[in-house]
């Protein structure tokens, strides 16, 4: 089944201690690029997130935005800065002596000056990194399952347009001898025109016919477009990330038409091949979406 690059998913995973949300937007990029937003102490589990997309996208630019609440009560503890509280003191009955007023006594006094006293809460995330990859793989799933949307309303565009391109094949085929008929009888025509009253070579005409039914015959071109056109089938029923194959083919379904329409001296068969461009150029664009 194609998958499209295109995405979004999002999930929210809780427990007692963490409330974790994430999201995924994913864009067409020709490689696999991810960007992570997310708090700096989720860095440590980055790569296991990492390898978890990777089993889930093959290419696209894809953003994922991570945040969490953290429900536990807070673990704090209280530093004391002694050396700063002696510094303090020491300044203090100093100034004390200078000003001839009573030492300080109070150690509250020092405990409210700057610094002397710090907060320092606990940043450890014990238990966090299950929920985290628990969200991110729901998210994942509701990412994929979007994609894998878009790839079948885009895998049923591709065949509406393969039938086309099968149906303008066919009609190649079927005006191929009438593009020689039409040459023959052209040049039947001018000679008996230039020698009115004259004999002339049946032979010559039958030559010439024959050349030009050599320099005119597509047959090579209509049978491998027959060919790439069931490879790209195949390649869309294969179920494997096929971006880059498909757009391979398009690149051969375009070389095909153009030697069609550079051999075919004619006026409809040129038209055919115009159709046929169109289609296969609106296949492109939807190929470029492709994973």
């Amino acid at each position: 089944m194609l998958k499209s690059m295109t995405g979004f998913g999002a999930a929210t995973v809780e427990n007692d201690d963490y409330k974790v949300t994430v999201e995924l937007k994913a864009v067409n990029q020709r490689f696999l690029e991810l960007n992570f937003h997310m708090p700096r102490q989720f860095g440590q589990w980055e790569e296991n997130l990492r390898q978890l997309i990777r089993q889930a996208a093959a290419r696209g630019k894809v953003d994922i935005f991570v945040n969490y609440v953290d429900k536990r009560e807070s673990k704090s503890t209280i530093r004391v800065d002694k050396g700063l509280a002696l510094a303090y003191q020491t300044a203090m009955n100093e100034l004390s002596d200078t000003l001839h007023l009573p030492r300080p006594d109070s150690a509250a006094m020092f405990a409210g000056f700057p610094d002397v006293l710090q907060v320092e809460q606990s940043a450890e995330l014990d238990g966090l990194q299950p929920v985290l990859e628990d969200a991110l793989q729901q998210a994942l799933k509701a990412f994929d399952d979007m994609r894998q949307r878009e790839g079948a309303h885009i895998a049923e565009d591709f065949e509406q347009r393969l039938v086309k391109l099968e149906g303008m094949r066919q009609q190649l085929i079927t005006l191929a001898p009438a593009i020689v008929e039409e040459r023959r009888q052209h040049l039947q025509e001018v000679l008996a025109e230039a020698l009115a009253g004259k004999d002339f070579d049946e032979t010559r005409i039958i030559q010439e016919t024959a050349l030009f039914a050599d320099r005119v015959n597509y047959t090579e071109e209509v049978v491998r477009l027959e060919s790439h056109i069931a490879q790209f089938r195949q390649i869309m029923a294969a179920g494997e990330p096929s971006g880059r194959k498909l757009d391979f083919l398009i690149q051969e379904f375009n070389r095909e038409t153009n030697t069609i329409g550079s051999k075919a001296n004619s006026k409809d068969a040129a038209q055919l091949v115009v159709d046929m461009k169109s289609e296969i150029e609106k296949i492109r664009e939807q190929v470029q979406n492709i994973e």
